[in-house]
C-alpha cells in the first residue's frame, strides 16, 4: 500500500464569500459550512469564528480538534459516509496543514478542555501554534447527552471534509510517501534490525469515553492489527470526552507522534512492524481478554521491542501494566508512555496501578500540577464553563479575569502519543 499526502501549509484563515486556498490562505464562506451543519435535523444553530496563534483568544469548552482532509479518489474519514468504504491508507489524501476545525459550544461533558492563543498555554500544548476555524455548534432541546456528543463529532468531520477539499485546486504542496509492505516482506527487510511493534490503546468504555475505527464504536472490537497509513488517513476518528490533557483528539490520531517517530527510525535503527490497536474497555475480563489477543498479535508480527502509548487515566492504565508485563515475561523489551496524577503537591502516587516489570516509563508530566493563565481579550465559546471542565472548578475564574487550571484542562497538554510539549526528569 501506498499513501501520498500532500500537505498544504495554511497561513491565515479568513471568511470569504468564496471557498479557495490563495497564496497559504484558507478563504472560506461561512454560510456554506453552516448550510452543510444544519443539515443534520438535531441542530439548533451554528456558527463560525477563528482563532490565530498569537491573539489574545481563548477557546472553552473544546470537544475536538480536526486536521482538514480530503481523498482526491475516494472517501475521507472511511466508513462515516459510504457504505461499501475503502480501506484508508493508500491512495492520494489532501491535509491542510497549521490548522484544524475545532469544535465548542454547550459543554457535553465534564471533560472538555482550553485552548488559549497566546501567553504561558503556549508551552503547553501544540494547539496555541496553529489557526482553528470554530464551530460553536448547539444541540436542540430533544437531543440528550450521547446524541449531542454524536452531533457534535459527525459536524466536526464533515466540515474537516469540506473545507479540506478546498486544496483540491491548490497546486504547491508538500508531498510524503508511506509506503507499507506486507507482514512477510517487512520480516525479511531489514533482518539485523530489531524489530519493533506498536500497541496503540485506544479510549472504549462508553459513558462519552469512545473511539471510532471506519466509523465502528470501538467497544465492539479485538484488537486489531493496522497500519500507519489507515491512522493518517483518517480511519480513527475521537469520540470520547476523557480528561482534555490525555485525550487524543482526531487530529492527534491523524497526527500520532509516536508513528511518526517509529516510521522516522525505520530501516536505521529498527524495523517498524506495525501496529496493534487495543481498545481500552472496562470490565476486568475484557482488560485480560485484549492483553491475551495483543500479546498474540504481536508475537505474531516477531516484535523483540514494543512501545505502548496510554489514553486517559485511572482504570487504563491496568490495561497499559498487564500488556507490559505480560510482554515482558515473554521476552519482549517494552517501554510505556503515561501521564502521572500526582496531586497539585505532586505528592500523591503518580499511577493508579503498575508492575514490576513497567521498568521503562516515558512520563509526559504531572497533570494535576495547576497554571495561572492571564485574562483573554475574546473567548470563543462560554468562559464559565470552565467551572465544569477535567481540571477547573468554581473557583477557576479569578476576580481580575485570570483562569487557575490544571494542566489536565489544557487540551493536549499531555498527549501521550507524543505530540506533547510537557515531560518530565528524573532527580
Amino acid at each position: 500500500m501506498n499513501l501520498e499526502l500532500r500537505k498544504i501549509n495554511i497561513k491565515d484563515i479568513v471568511f470569504d464569500t468564496e471557498n479557495k486556498i490563495v497564496d497559504g490562505v484558507l478563504h472560506v464562506n461561512p454560510k456554506d459550512l453552516e448550510e452543510l451543519v444544519l443539515e443534520d435535523s438535531k441542530v439548533e444553530s451554528v456558527s463560525f469564528d477563528i482563532a490565530r496563534p498569537g491573539e489574545s483568544t481563548r477557546i472553552v469548552p473544546v470537544k475536538d480538534v480536526i486536521e482538514p482532509r480530503a481523498k482526491l479518489d475516494g472517501e475521507a474519514f472511511p466508513g462515516l459516509y459510504r457504505e461499501d468504504m475503502q480501506e484508508a491508507g493508500d491512495g492520494i489524501t489532501y491535509c491542510l496543514k497549521n490548522m484544524a476545525i475545532t469544535t465548542t459550544g454547550p459543554i457535553v461533558g465534564f471533560q472538555e478542555g482550553v485552548i488559549d492563543m497566546m501567553g504561558p498555554m503556549e508551552d503547553y500544548t501544540i494547539y496555541s501554534h496553529i489557526n482553528h476555524l470554530c464551530m460553536i455548534i448547539e444541540k436542540k432541546d430533544f437531543v440528550d447527552q450521547h446524541d449531542h456528543e454524536e452531533v457534535v463529532r459527525l459536524a466536526g468531520i464533515k466540515v474537516a471534509k469540506f473545507v479540506g477539499e478546498i486544496g483540491f485546486d491548490v497546486e504547491e504542496y508538500e508531498t510524503e510517501t508511506i509506503e507499507w509492505k506486507s507482514i512477510g516482506e517487512k520480516y525479511m527487510e531489514y533482518p539485523d534490525l530489531p524489530k519493533v511493534v506498536y500497541v496503540y490503546n485506544c479510549m472504549a468504555q462508553g459513558l462519552l469515553h469512545d473511539t471510532y475505527f471506519y466509523g465502528r464504536d470501538a467497544k465492539v472490537m479485538v484488537p486489531t492489527m493496522i497500519t500507519p497509513g489507515e491512522v493518517m488517513d483518517g480511519a480513527l476518528i475521537s469520540g470520547n470526552c476523557v480528561s482534555p490533557g490525555s485525550k487524543t483528539t482526531t487530529y492527534m490520531h491523524q497526527n500520532n507522534a509516536v508513528i511518526r517517530e517509529l516510521l522516522k527510525v525505520h530501516g536505521k535503527e529498527i524495523n517498524f512492524m506495525g501496529i496493534v490497536l487495543n481498545p481500552l474497555m472496562t470490565t476486568l475480563k475484557e482488560k485480560f481478554r485484549d492483553r491475551m489477543l495483543t500479546v498474540r498479535e504481536v508475537k505474531m508480527l516477531g516484535a523483540d521491542g514494543v512501545v505502548i502509548s496510554q489514553e486517559g487515566f485511572g482504570n487504563p492504565t491496568t490495561d497499559l501494566m498487564i500488556v507490559c508485563q505480560e510482554l515482558e515475561n515473554a521476552g519482549v523489551k517494552v517501554v510505556i508512555i503515561t501521564n502521572e496524577d500526582a496531586g497539585v503537591d505532586g505528592m500523591s502516587e503518580s499511577l493508579p496501578d503498575s508492575v514490576q516489570e513497567a521498568n521503562a516509563i516515558v512520563s509526559t508530566g504531572n497533570s494535576n500540577a495547576t497554571v495561572m493563565l492571564p485574562a483573554m481579550e475574546k473567548t470563543i465559546g462560554n468562559l464559565k464553563e470552565v467551572e465544569r471542565v477535567c481540571g477547573g472548578n468554581i473557583t477557576s475564574i479569578q476576580d481580575d479575569g485570570r483562569l487557575l487550571l490544571e494542566i489536565h484542562g489544557i487540551m493536549g497538554s499531555h498527549n501521550l502519543q507524543g505530540n506533547t510539549k510537557v515531560g518530565c526528569v528524573t532527580l
